[in-house]
């Protein structure tokens, strides 16, 4: 009866544990699935002599209504009808093996009590690291445009040949988009389709950005826009774990990165 009542006790205690961290993980991952949950978590329990699986991580999630329902939303913001070059999709068969070997982009929008914003995205395909973004209240090339100059002054291998890929919106298609890539020596891919999964690691992007950190709510004021993305840029870079990037040592010190914010 009494090692009845403990192992009770020590299950009692080990949820407890688990549903606090995962509660300090959502407070700087709000929407951060089950499965990153567990990886990002697994290690600190496993140093308290906690061992759980996710099946069991999963059920006791939900049991304290910790789980995250994904809400998905379409809105397009690309204008492939234009007179301008439309280049070929290069990056298709490209085998990414390093940072700043293949850069992604694509816009997505944002909602606020005004009107419709839109985010500009660039992002290393390897590293998944968002280099350059930029938020305005219009679909003009001169968003995409701002992104990639400081995608351009966040890079940390400059003489690294680099490849940039999007859709055949008009916005990277346009003269004073493709000119700046061109002074930069950046070779140029583009969908050659109308189908997303040809830019779905930028589609992706989009989407977990909206999705995990609640971007996809109703804001107040572009203002207000502005200052949710430079935050979660920030932590979407330095904390979020990516699954097809795996870094023990990076999923192991995130709660520690977390708390020291």
């Amino acid at each position: 009866m009494h090692k009845r009542k403990k192992k009770i006790q020590k299950k009692n205690t080990d949820k407890e544990q688990i549903c606090s961290m995962a509660k300090t993980v959502r407070k700087f991952l709000p929407r951060t699935g089950t499965r990153k949950m567990h990886d990002i978590t697994k290690h600190f329990l496993n140093e308290r002599g906690i061992s759980v699986g996710r099946d069991r991580f999963f059920k006791m999630l939900r049991e304290e209504k910790l789980l995250v329902r994904r809400r998905k939303r379409h809105f397009f913001t690309t204008d492939s009808k234009h007179q301008f070059r439309k280049y070929p999709n290069k990056a298709k068969d490209l085998v990414v093996t390093k940072p700043e070997q293949l850069w992604v982009s694509d816009i997505t929008y944002l909602k606020t009590r005004t009107g419709n914003l839109y985010l500009s995205l660039i992002t290393d395909a390897f590293s998944r690291k968002i280099m350059g973004y930029h938020v305005a209240d219009h679909l003009k090339a001169s968003g995409p445009i701002e992104a990639l100059r400081m995608a351009l002054k966040n890079r940390m291998y400059p003489k690294r040949k680099l490849m940039h890929h999007s859709d055949k919106g008009i916005q990277y298609c346009c003269d004073a988009y493709i000119k700046v890539l061109n002074d930069n020596n950046i070779d140029i891919s583009m969908t050659s389709q109308y189908d997303p999964y040809e830019n779905a690691k930028a589609e992706r992007v989009n989407g977990t950005i909206k999705n995990e950190f609640e971007l996809d709510q109703v804001m107040p004021d572009i203002a207000f826009t502005k200052r949710e993305i430079s935050k979660t840029v920030e932590v979407y870079n330095k904390l979020r774990p990516h699954l097809a990037v795996r870094c023990t040592h990076r999923n192991r010190c995130i709660l520690t990165q977390i708390r020291i914010l």
